[in-house]
């Protein structure tokens, strides 16, 4: 089937009223020219269907979890921005289809993952995005401030410094919570203004805990949980900090 006519469908599902995923007229123009198929490593038809996949140890949102993400961040012609997780890079080619290449980049823990989404932002005719390969929590202070922040991991609360990276008005939009989440708009003082619904993210990464390593060692978070436990567990001669030999 042609390319367009799949798009038309992908976004006329989503606009229908039982699922209302699309709602405003920017973001379902947007997705019905950003070639999803650039993005994913699956035939044209599983491209377009709403279904959530797998690449390179990430999640590829499906196309209703997309526009969920993307209808919160409300982007606007013109607005910096930063996308947070970049993934594959297929929402982060839809807020630059609305707000321009120049004035959206994206960070992603994964340098696979980098490399993955400049060649598919490039392939799809969005190559002006910047992607660098980034610790996400730490933000791109070096094109801040941003009108729109998008964070596409789960953190138990707005990360300070992309809070801090907004704009006075800006507006950041993220999956707030652990093992309970909601999609969450953060202002500039990082106080939640709308909430948006359930939704279920991995968590964010930190440095040392990336998904695509060939063999994945103890990361930072259990390293720091493990030690946590073997203190609280250990009789007294046997705690580090007593220095046994002075004694």
């Amino acid at each position: 089937m042609d390319r367009t006519v799949l798009r038309e469908d992908m976004v006329d599902s989503l606009q229908y009223e039982a699922k209302g995923f699309v709602r405003s007229d920017a973001v379902g123009l947007a997705m019905r020219t950003v070639p999803r198929h650039e993005f994913v490593a699956e035939t044209e038809d599983a491209a377009y269907a709403d279904r959530t996949l797998e690449r390179l140890g990430t999640r590829v949102l499906s196309p209703s979890t997309a526009a969920r993400l993307l209808e919160a961040l409300a982007p606007e012609p013109g607005d910096s921005t930063l996308v947070v997780g970049v993934g594959v890079g297929y929402t982060a080619a839809v807020v630059a289809e609305i707000a321009g290449q120049d004035v959206v980049q994206g960070v992603d823990i994964s340098r696979r993952l980098v490399y993955e989404a400049r060649d598919n932002l490039d392939r799809a005719g969005y190559g002006g995005v910047l992607v660098d390969r980034r610790d996400g929590i730490h933000g791109l202070a070096e094109y801040a401030p941003y009108d729109r922040v998008l964070v596409e991991a789960a953190a138990v609360e707005p990360p300070r410094a992309l809070v801090d990276q907004l704009a006075d008005d800006g507006r950041l939009v993220m999956p707030l919570g652990a093992s309970e989440q909601s999609l969450v708009a953060v202002d500039a003082d990082g106080e939640v203004t709308d909430r948006f619904g359930p939704v279920a993210f991995a968590p964010m990464l930190v440095e040392g805990e990336q998904a695509d390593t060939v063999e994945r060692n103890r990361t930072v978070r259990e390293d720091r949980e493990f030690a946590q436990r073997n203190t609280h567990g250990r009789r007294g001669w046997e705690q580090d900090w007593i220095d046994w030999d002075s004694y």
